[in-house]
């Protein structure tokens, strides 16, 4: 009878941790202009599919886009207000600790870099180094991380040089992502003034980048290159281009560190032409790895493909209304059974059930406000 009690004891006291995976912090990178004032939280219940009204988490000055810290401990976001004595003008990055238990934020470090108009943040693989992308100026940085998260001064950076086929917009180059591969040998960098993916071998103990030989992967004239995903299988990527309205897909050489365009399809459903505002924005593969999901600004919509494991093929499968207005991202939950839109220009989020079986999305109640929303990144949390 004392051991039943004993394990009963035992069991309610580990019921909470279990409870815990089914709640996130979401955090919400946003442009700092009137009303919003920052980076804000909200609860999101994996199990019912429920987002809290958000809250400002801290304020920033445009921490537009967001990135997540391997350990799960530290979060990242650029900020312009970060102008540094030596190069004034000169745009920031602020890195955060998060309260594992109330989801607060508290600022532990701040670098300043070269470059302007951030709009990428990602981190390697092993939680080593940070990147930025700069769109503004068509510049790429690397900066060590320690222990805790904490930023180190530039290790690398890289002035990007090239132009497109559209002068109004591809005249000069203008980086706009930038991830490590899988194995954390290579980082790829999007540029969509270029229309290249242009491709650096990575030192991750000194966080130095150096051009690759190929040095990038080039896509159709005008496509204009915004972000891209690799494939579960790390076989192929997948790269959403603004301008096109497009996804092409390139075989990727994990010994080389090559991209080689291998087929090009439309965001927008079979026999619509792209409107006059229409211009692509995220791109994501579902946990499961058998979809693949695109957002199209003007068109306001996401597309859903079917993804053939071995062939990386992508089959058109549905074409879903956001549910506002200029859907500059979007994100899966880690369970794979949620998806969240975020639109930057009708401040809100909205929150769609993913089938499974189809990939097909479903609208649910009514869009969270979220000021000039533009990025998110999801972190585990207590119940409450």
């Amino acid at each position: 009878m004392k051991f039943h009690r004993a394990l009963a004891l035992i069991l309610a006291a580990a019921l909470p941790a279990v409870a815990a995976a089914n709640e996130y912090f979401v955090y919400f990178g946003t442009y700092s202009k009137a009303p919003s004032k920052g980076i804000y939280r909200a609860r999101f219940d994996t199990a019912t599919g429920k987002l809290s009204a958000a809250e400002l988490a801290i304020e920033a000055k445009d921490p537009s886009f967001v990135a997540l810290h391997p350990n799960g401990k530290v979060l990242y976001a650029v900020d312009e207000s970060l102008d540094s004595k030596k190069n004034p003008g000169a745009n920031g990055i602020a890195a955060y600790s998060i309260d594992a238990k109330t989801g607060a934020l508290k600022l532990i470090s701040q670098q300043s870099f070269e470059g302007s108009g951030p709009c990428h943040v990602s981190v390697d693989r092993d939680g080593r180094c940070v990147f930025i992308a700069n769109y503004n100026t068509g510049s790429i940085a690397a900066m060590p991380l320690d222990q805790d998260g904490r930023i180190s001064p530039v290790s690398s950076f890289v002035q990007h040089t090239g132009s497109g086929a559209n002068p109004g917009r591809q005249a000069s180059p203008h980086a706009h992502s930038i991830y490590t591969t899988p194995d954390n040998r290579f980082v790829l960098a999007a540029d969509l003034g270029a229309d290249k993916v242009f491709i650096y071998r990575f030192d991750a103990a000194t966080g130095k980048l150096t051009a690759n030989d190929p040095a990038s992967g080039v896509l159709a004239p005008g496509s204009g290159p915004r972000h891209l995903v690799f494939s579960p299988n790390g076989k192929f990527v997948y790269v959403i281009n603004e301008m096109l309205c497009t996804v092409t897909k390139f075989s990727y050489d994990a010994a080389k560190g090559a991209l080689a365009p291998l087929e090009t399809i439309s965001t927008l459903p079979p026999g619509e032409t792209k409107p006059a505002n229409g211009s692509c924005a995220e791109i994501a593969i579902h946990p499961n790895g058998k979809f693949l999901y695109a957002s199209t600004r003007g068109h306001n919509s996401i597309t859903v493909y079917s993804l053939d494991a071995a062939t990386g093929k992508l089959t058109f499968v549905d074409n879903k209304p956001s549910g506002g207005k200029t859907p500059r991202h979007f994100a899966l939950d880690p369970t794979g059974a949620w998806l969240i839109a975020e639109h930057q220009d009708s401040s809100d989020v909205m929150v769609f059930r993913v089938d499974g079986a189809t990939g097909k999305l479903t609208p649910t109640g009514a869009p969270v406000s979220v000021p000039s929303v533009v990025g998110s990144v999801f972190v585990p949390a207590p119940t409450p």
